[in-house]
């Protein structure tokens, strides 16, 4: 008995092991080597799909929940800090070979680049791809440098400056408004050939040749490239060119501090602005942060070369068609209007420090008293903001009709009977004096222009109201006399 239930127990051992072995068998795959169905990957706004292809086996050993997986290394070919550029739905690629496109990340660029598989059920990774470049062309339109000039001078043993423009001249899409991206400059060295003989966003050339800058896109052909400047090296005769480059740009934010103009390398350096002389600025850099045209004579000994920048600060100006205090009656409506040259502006609306819902125009309709406050936010180009006020108050008609003269006022700040209001006969333009005066007969006030504004100044009260006396002497009639009582 004993001994067919070890036999028992074996038989079940193996038939689990066979099993588990199968499952095993089925929980593994080997991914091949992905290739390449392109030879470089130079992508852009319109263009940015590449293809892969690669082979797994054994097909049954990826499960229904499985995911294939491409990542894209760094430009030297780790993956250490590899990116995912493609992933299948579950279950979707069952078949092999299989075929599959991705696209490039935005900031891509480099000649080593490469790719590999990797599968999420069963886990498996393949060998990487061949190298490859690849870029993604950001920026892939022709631009200017040097404000487009054809042709520049410089004084023998000096240098002239090209500078790529920033932001650049009219439509001209500068790329360095795209700070991931480097640029090498060329020299000319036949019809169709030229050389790199630098890189960044400018370069001091001392030869006489054509020259011009282009973005680098590696072994990619692109279009990001700028106009030729021709170079040549000044007679006797010449006068020679000083480029002046804005560290920030022009126009340039203001908001962001002030940007330094650097001219070419020389013996000696005097800057103007608006055609003034600027005292003390006799280096190669001038800082400023106000707009302006700017000039410079760099001497040289023998020669001098002279250039010019027309700087602006990327400010806008902004107005409203209303005064700073207003008026306005109970049921009418003041038109306020905003006029500004912002690029693209956002404006909002306060009334009394709270926001106005709705308010995103550049015009309001008012309709209630308090202070209001305009913001306008220009958004492109140079982002900043600036506001405008302005108060509006209830009118109150200085000169009310009323029927008869009142002996009675509060002048306690609530905008009713504060002040002594008489019958528009006796007022401001009728030259009728109107004498105030205490109960000891002193005068405290006297006038033959009344515009219902008395007390002017706040009285000083005892434990009882006060009274005083007025005699109101209308022309060639007689005074008319009588009491005021002041209440607290």
């Amino acid at each position: 008995m004993a001994k067919t239930t070890f036999l028992t127990f074996i038989s079940s051992l193996c038939c689990f092991l066979g099993v588990f072995h199968l499952q095993i068998t089925h929980a593994q795959i080997v991914i091949g080597k992905p290739v390449l169905e392109f030879t470089q990957a130079c992508a852009n706004d319109t263009f940015n799909s590449f293809t892969t292809s690669f082979v797994f086996s054994p097909e049954s050993g990826v499960e229904t929940s499985n995911q294939f997986l491409i990542e894209l290394s760094d430009a030297t070919g780790s993956f250490n800090t590899a990116t995912t550029v493609f992933t299948s739905n579950p279950g979707a690629i069952t078949a092999s070979p299989a075929n599959v496109s991705f696209s490039l990340p935005m900031f891509t660029a480099g000649e080593e680049y490469k790719i590999r598989i990797k599968s999420t059920h069963p886990e498996a990774v393949s060998a990487s791809s061949n190298s490859f470049a690849a870029y993604y062309k950001i920026q892939d339109s022709p631009f200017t440098i040097n404000d487009l000039t054809a042709t520049a001078v410089f004084c023998p043993g000096g240098s002239y400056l090209l500078s790529i423009d920033n932001p650049g001249t009219g439509d001209n899409d500068s790329p360095l408004q795209y700070p991931s991206l480097t640029f090498n400059w060329m020299k000319e060295t036949g019809p169709t050939t030229s050389v790199i003989i630098g890189q960044g966003p400018t370069l001091a050339v001392s030869e006489a040749g054509v020259y011009f800058a282009e973005t680098n896109y590696g072994s990619c052909t692109s279009d990001s490239f700028s106009n030729r400047v021709t170079v040549s090296e000044a007679t006797s005769e010449e006068s020679a060119d000083a480029t002046i480059v804005s560290s920030l740009g022009n126009p340039f934010c203001s908001q962001e501090g002030p940007t330094t103009l650097q001219t070419i390398t020389g013996n000696s350096y005097t800057w103007f602005k608006n055609g003034t002389i600027i005292p003390g600025a006799t280096s190669q850099t001038y800082e400023t942060e106000s707009s302006g045209l700017y000039e410079v004579i760099v001497s040289f000994g023998s020669c001098e070369a002279s250039g010019s920048i027309d700087l602006n600060t990327g400010d806008f100006t902004a107005e409203i068609n209303v005064p700073e205090t207003n008026l306005l009656e109970s049921g009418e409506t003041i038109d306020v209007l905003v006029t500004t040259n912002a690029i693209a502006p956002e404006f909002k609306w306060f009334l009394n420090e709270e926001e106005i819902s709705g308010a995103l125009e550049n015009s309001f309709t008012v309709t209630e008293f308090g202070l209001y406050r305009i913001e306008i936010t220009q958004t492109d180009g140079c982002v900043f903001t600036k506001e405008l006020s302005f108060q509006v108050d209830e009118f109150t008609d200085p000169f009310p009709n009323v029927d008869k003269i009142p002996n009675i006022i509060s002048p306690n700040g609530d905008g009713i009977n504060d002040t002594w209001i008489i019958p528009i006969e006796y007022t401001s333009g009728t030259n009728s004096n109107v004498t105030i005066l205490k109960r000891n007969g002193e005068d405290v006030f006297s006038t033959n222009d009344y515009v219902n504004n008395w007390p002017e100044d706040p009285l000083p009260f005892s434990d009882v109201n006060q009274v005083f006396y007025y005699i109101i002497t209308p022309p060639d009639k007689d005074p008319i006399k009588g009491s005021i009582t002041v209440l607290k």
